[in-house]
This record gives structure tokens, C-alpha cells and sequence, in this order.
């Protein structure tokens, strides 16, 4: 049996779930590599990957799908993480650029508002090289991942989609989840999320993943993993999901 190839998402969020997979005995059965949500997701779709921490969002394009262990990138209200920013009011901006690294933020987005705001925007989807503090009165953009830790202080007005979710739903919400198109062996999925659960009860260990490029000190990531992020996949969770889902084919959203 050859290893399990496991895609995971290279942010600040996900690193409990790297120190925990790392220092498993599951490692010896992985191939293990970190790439943007969107990636995930597309590798997992396309067979490129086995296992994929990908956007939930994806899980609508897919007619087969497998949920593996008790492990997410959560909230149960702030995020901080995944916000819409701007200098002119978010109701009152025409323009709404869309992060190219994520579905499900995107399409969280589009769903509060039209499904809670009533509102339509002209959406354009950044390219990777597309400087976010250039954007224009009229315009706001969704900013996701460790970028919002850099930028959070440069623009004049700010919503946190986590919260907006809570405040609108009353449900937690979850942003990406280890999932595989096909079922993996019993063994596999014991030993993965034994590493899961290690990473996430060790999840202050994970500032040693810290680089200093991010911007960001240990004590910001330690409030982080314990006040916006919320990494245990219990059944409210899976309800919030289930809604998630329902909206997108509610409200036709592509991908």
C-alpha cells in the first residue's frame, strides 16, 4: 500500500494540525504537502490528492465525498481571518474584490449578502500579484488567512464574516475540513485524527512553526488559536455545513 497523499492549507491556522500530523506515528504513512485552500481543494477534485483540508464550499461539486475525523477550521463567531475590508462602508462599495486563495470565503461573502443583506456587487476575483491596499473608494475586498494579521490596521472598514454568520444563523461556522473523495482505510483515519487531536490539545506548541515574514508574534497566535478559532467538529458544526451547502444551491452561487 502506497502512502496517503495529504494536502494541507499553509496557514497560521492549520499549524497545530502540522505539529500533530509531523509527530504522529501517522506520518510514516503520509506524503504531506501545504498549499493554498483553493489548491486543495482543485487537487482533491481533480485525484491530485487523497486527503485535502479544503474549503467546505467545494463539497458541493462533488458527488462523493468522506469527512474524516472530528477536526476543522472553525468559529463560533470572530474569525478574524476572513474579513471584508475597505475604506468606504461595505454596504455602500459597488465593487467587491474575491481572494483567489479561497472558495468558501468567497462564497460566504455572496451568500450573507444576498440571503441576509438583499445586496448585489460586481464581484472580480484577484490575481496573485493584485496589491489589496491599492483598492479604490467604491471597492472592498475579501481578505483571508495570515494576510489579515498584516493588513488589519490598513483600511477604515472592516467586517468579520464569522461573526456576520453567528449574528444571522446563530450557528458556528467552518471554513475547511479534512475530507477525501474516496474511503480510506479504518487504520489511516484512527491514527489521523489521534494526530489531529495531539496537535490541536498541544495547539500552543504551534507558534514554534512561526516564521518571521508573517508579522505576527506568538502571543497574537496563542489568542487566536483560543478566542476565534475553534477547531473541534461537533454537530452543530455539521449543521452549520449542512446550511452552508443549502444556501449555495438556494442561491445557484458558482464556485
Amino acid at each position: 500500500m502506497g502512502l496517503v497523499r495529504v494536502s494541507a492549507v499553509k496557514y497560521i491556522n492549520t499549524y497545530p494540525f502540522i505539529l500533530g500530523i509531523r509527530e504522529g506515528k501517522v506520518m510514516s504513512m503520509i506524503d504531506l504537502e501545504v498549499c493554498h485552500p483553493s489548491e486543495c481543494a482543485s487537487k482533491l477534485v481533480s485525484g491530485a490528492t487523497d486527503v485535502g483540508l479544503v474549503p467546505v464550499a467545494i463539497l458541493s461539486q462533488m458527488e462523493e465525498y468522506n469527512i474524516i475525523g472530528d477536526y476543522c477550521i472553525g468559529t463560533r463567531g470572530e474569525v478574524k481571518t476572513v474579513i471584508v475590508a475597505g475604506n468606504t462602508p461595505i454596504e455602500e462599495s459597488e465593487t467587491v474584490y474575491l481572494d483567489f486563495r479561497s472558495r468558501s470565503s468567497n462564497t460566504l461573502f455572496k451568500i450573507i449578502a444576498e440571503k441576509f443583506w438583499n445586496r448585489s456587487y460586481k464581484y472580480i476575483t484577484a490575481p496573485e500579484d493584485f496589491d489589496v491596499t491599492g483598492i479604490k473608494d467604491g471597492e472592498s475586498a475579501v481578505i483571508i488567512g495570515d494576510r489579515c494579521f498584516r493588513y488589519n490596521k490598513e483600511f477604515r472598514y472592516k467586517l468579520d464574516l464569522g461573526m456576520e454568520w453567528k449574528k444571522n444563523t446563530g450557528l458556528p461556522f467552518v471554513f475547511a475540513a479534512w475530507v477525501s473523495a474516496k474511503p480510506q482505510a479504518e487504520e489511516f483515519i484512527q491514527l489521523f485524527n489521534e494526530a489531529l487531536a495531539y496537535g490541536v490539545a498541544n495547539k500552543e506548541r504551534a507558534t514554534e512553526l512561526l516564521t518571521p515574514d508573517l508579522a505576527v508574534s506568538a502571543r497574537e497566535v496563542e489568542d487566536y488559536y483560543r478566542y476565534n478559532i475553534d477547531f473541534h467538529l461537533d454537530q452543530e458544526k455539521k449543521d452549520a455545513i449542512s446550511l452552508f451547502l443549502r444556501y449555495i444551491n438556494e442561491l445557484k452561487i458558482r464556485l
